[in-house]
């Protein structure tokens, strides 16, 4: 329950975030989408739902791309 409260706040907050249009904003997104995708690999792992274990990986990526964009390209 914890888990998905901690998905579920997180994913409305860096999606409002990454939104916004300062890039500071945008920054803490990516960090804070991030944060969230182990409770997304470790839910989908204990349900055996592969799929969406595979799109948390790719959005992990996603996440990880965003910071570095923010993070070191800027």
């Amino acid at each position: 329950m914890i888990e998905q409260a901690i998905i579920a706040v997180a994913g409305a907050v860096s999606i409002w975030l990454v939104n916004d249009p300062r890039a500071r904003c945008q920054r803490w997104a990516c960090w804070i989408g991030l944060a969230a995708q182990p409770f997304w690999m470790h839910t989908s792992w204990q349900a055996n739902q592969w799929g969406i274990f595979l799109l948390s990986v790719a959005y992990a990526g996603a996440w990880l791309r965003g910071i570095w964009r923010h993070e070191f390209k800027d």
